[in-house]
């Protein structure tokens, strides 16, 4: 029998709730596979409510922690999940590995690609496994994408696609976020919720050439920390351009700085028909619809069905283990199942750099005023943008 795994989470805001969710759903579904032996986070309140409901699911109560190195002094374990701002991500998962800790990182999966570099560089050193936490491809819907443009080849080959949404959000000042600021955050929404659409596309597509973009802050946008008004360093537009290695061109385009009609639409393209869908970060989901030359349309809920008759039961457990549909539930699984079993997990953590990279191109491109090469940003040749946010947090 494989060992049990003795699991922390680190960082128990946010994202973090659906972890553990998906952690418990594990628990009830595979009593064995491991056991909640740790919750950290600075809030002491945040990670004994972890605790609490974690111990619903077990006999005893994980312990609380709010710094991770008292954690990794005290306990004996086998993997991390980390949740914690992004710049925290590299200083956390450097900790839990060469402490022989396996990790797994939110997305994106560092702040930089020096802090991704620095993390997938510790892993190799101790032999432990880094992943990153990305949800969104494993869901049956992108999936289902990934075999119709890659297998089935159902609209043929893939062509281009068009992501663009424009939106007015107002100038009102809300409460300060840690993402609001440059060097906790690392940029906005194009490496935030951004982070799962580039992974989107990387899967399926393959990687990126080259990147063209314009990256504002159309309106000046303030945020309110305790009381004093200062700057939110988010952006609030991209325009962005993006040439695959493969052919595929793509155009990615975000506002929350167009007042008036506001509208959201996806549409990808290949030789025999389209793919239309409406989440610029996320999709396709099962509402997406596809037409072919011809003008014939089809649910893509009826290709999802088509897609799953396809798979093996092998297939289907290992894709959707325990029956899961939920992407938060499948990686959850995957980093403990690849820990037991000495392998890669799907995504890891040169998966999830790789992605981070297409969103650093974008930044890169808006900041030189040019377009730049993917491999160029992947390799660290071009950092100009970052380089502000690797010497504020020591990453030379």
């Amino acid at each position: 029998m494989a060992k049990k795994l003795k699991l922390a989470i680190i960082g128990c805001g946010g994202m973090s709730h659906g972890h553990l969710d998906g952690y418990i759903k594990i628990k009830q579904g595979e009593s064995n596979k491991f056991e909640f032996a740790a919750m950290c986070d600075p809030v002491v309140e945040r990670a004994q409510a972890f605790a609490n409901e974690a111990g619903k699911v077990q006999d005893f109560i994980p312990k609380v922690y709010t710094d991770v190195g008292t954690m990794l002094k005290n306990e004996d374990l086998d993997a991390a999940d980390i949740c914690s701002r992004h710049c925290d991500h590299h200083i956390n998962a450097i900790d839990c590995l060469n402490k022989g800790v396996n990790i797994m990182t939110e997305k994106p999966f560092g702040v930089t690609i020096k802090a991704s570099k620095a993390i997938i560089e510790a892993a190799k050193k101790n032999g432990k496994i880094c992943a990153t936490a990305e949800n969104i491809r494993r869901g049956p819907s992108q999936r289902t994408a990934y075999w119709m443009f890659n297998e089935s080849k159902l609209i043929g080959d893939p062509r281009m696609f068009f992501s663009q949404m424009a939106q007015w959000r107002g100038l009102e000042p809300g409460g300060w976020h840690w993402r609001l600021d440059l060097m906790m955050g690392g940029g906005g929404m194009v490496m935030d919720s951004g982070a799962h659409f580039c992974d989107t596309i990387r899967y399926l597509f393959g990687d990126v050439d080259t990147v063209y973009a314009r990256v504002e802050q159309l309106e000046q946008r303030k945020t309110n920390k305790n009381g004093k008004i200062i700057k939110d360093w988010q952006e609030d537009t991209w325009v962005a351009t993006i040439n695959f290695k493969n052919g595929v061109i793509g155009t990615w385009t975000v506002t929350w700085s167009a007042p008036g009609q506001g509208f959201s639409h996806v549409f990808y393209y290949g030789t025999e028909g389209s793919l239309q869908d409406h989440d610029v970060f996320h999709g396709p989901w099962g509402n997406a619809e596809l037409t072919l030359k011809d003008g014939t349309k089809k649910p893509f809920e009826e290709i999802i069905k088509e897609y799953m008759a396809t798979l093996s039961d092998d297939e289907k457990n290992r894709l959707f283990p325990l029956g899961f549909t939920n992407g938060v539930h499948i990686e959850c699984y995957d980093f403990l199942d690849a820990i037991q079993n000495g392998r890669e997990p799907e995504v890891t953590g040169e998966v999830g750099m790789r992605a981070k990279a297409i969103c650093e191109s974008i930044y890169e491109s808006a900041y030189c005023g040019q377009a730049v090469k993917y491999d160029d940003v992947l390799s660290g040749k071009i950092n100009a943008y970052q380089s502000q946010i690797d010497n504020f947090w020591g990453l030379w």
